[in-house]
């Protein structure tokens, strides 16, 4: 069977999900001609402002992603929470790209490990679990301290616990909220370098192209920075780029494939997470990129032939997370972080602020990525959400 033919503007490109990655694939497949249908359960989403349709509906309501299907020419995912069944349903109508196996690879942390592994790509050691008496034999595999974590749902740091002593395992599966005798994913905890990521995307044709590697950092397993090209070794970046087109392609993906690594103190790489979409961690790309992975993805998905993945300059990304209790969205600031020219401002139009939300992001560009990172920084301090009272102040 030969490639599928190109999808051309003004043809509708579908996206199950509107939150921040489903409004930015939206305005850059708006860019390039292309008309947006949304399915979200939140008729508020990012993506809502800049959707031409929107289908109010959860991401396993198969009768609204058919309807979506209807409105769409090909279809995509901006998050693996969407059930298996939708896809599987939508795919008999329209075009669903990166589809039904990526997903199913990937929303389960289980079957993910084993995929990583029978491609022949490293991942840290781990077990499945189904007891305490399991778990206690897997701190003594691993040490202590060790990882548990659900299979399926969960990010951000979220659906895991880090286990420092045997007696936390007594109610592991009551706080990750599974039933007793469920399966967990035990995994040891280990001693990396850096965290790194790489973005690939896959053509309808087989055709790859790689992003720079980017460098990222965590706080309690929410993405918090990014720099982009990574200062590692050109053989680290190499193996980094063949890890993610070896995956792309044992998986028969059209799309993008974010693969989140561990380089350890040996110079060797682990897979830690795969995520079949455009991802946190390659926001750099709207700046710092000859093709942002945004439309890098579009391009992918319609068969219009891929961008270059080039890195224009050094770029860093610094997320905003929100502070505080629920209530609505004001960013103060805003004049004071963009008083530096090389700093870019991107929000996500999410109505309501509360604690660790992302709600959008800051790049900077400079000649070097510590010179990049440090004005990031600064303008992302110069940001934060006014109270009630504040915003009273300012009327």
């Amino acid at each position: 069977m030969g490639t599928p033919p190109p999808i051309a503007p003004p043809a509708v490109v579908g996206i199950l999900g509107g939150g921040q990655l489903g409004r930015m694939l939206a305005l850059a497949a708006r860019a390039m001609g292309y008309r947006i249908a949304v399915l979200d359960p939140d008729p508020d989403c990012p993506a809502a402002a800049v959707a031409d349709r929107l289908v109010i509906g959860s991401y396993d309501d198969v009768g609204a992603a058919l309807r979506l299907a209807d409105l769409s020419d090909v279809i995509t995912y901006e998050l693996e929470h969407v059930a298996a069944d939708v896809v599987a349903a939508v795919e008999g109508r329209v075009p669903v790209r990166p589809g039904h196996r990526p997903l199913v690879v990937t929303q389960d942390r289980l079957a993910e490990r084993r995929f990583v592994e029978g491609a022949g790509v490293g991942v840290a050691p781990w077990r499945e679990i189904r007891s305490v008496a399991e778990a206690t034999a897997a701190a003594a595999e691993f040490g202590l301290p060790f990882r548990l974590k659900q299979p399926i749902g969960g990010y951000d740091g979220r659906g895991q616990l880090r286990i420092t002593a045997t007696d936390e395992l007594d109610d592991a599966w009551e706080q990750l909220g599974r039933a007793p005798d469920t399966p967990l994913l035990a995994e040891r905890e280990l001693d990396f370098e850096a965290e790194l990521s790489v973005v690939v995307a896959r053509g309808l044709d087989g055709a790859v192209a790689a992003f720079p590697v980017a460098r990222n950092a965590h706080d309690a397993g929410i993405l918090v920075e990014s720099v982009a090209p990574a200062p590692v070794s050109a053989a680290v970046g190499a193996r980094a780029v063949e890890i993610g087109t070896t995956l792309a392609a044992a998986m028969d993906l059209c799309g993008t494939l974010t693969a989140e690594l561990f380089l350890l103190r040996d110079g060797s790489l682990v897979v830690n997470e795969l995520a079949p979409r455009v991802h946190n961690s390659g926001h750099w790309t709207i700046e710092g990129a000859a093709t942002s992975q945004f439309e890098q993805h579009i391009r992918a998905i319609c068969g219009v032939g891929l961008g270059s993945p080039a890195a224009l300059t050094a770029t860093a990304m610094v997320n905003l997370l929100g502070s505080g209790p629920i209530r609505d969205a004001c960013l103060l600031g805003v004049a004071a972080a963009l008083a530096d020219p090389t700093v870019h401002l991107h929000l996500y139009d999410k109505r309501r602020v509360f604690e660790r939300r992302k709600m959008g992001h800051v790049t900077a560009t400079a000649t070097h990525v510590d010179g990049a990172l440090a004005a990031a920084r600064r303008a992302a301090n110069a940001l934060h959400w006014a109270d009630d009272a504040t915003k009273e102040d300012d009327r």
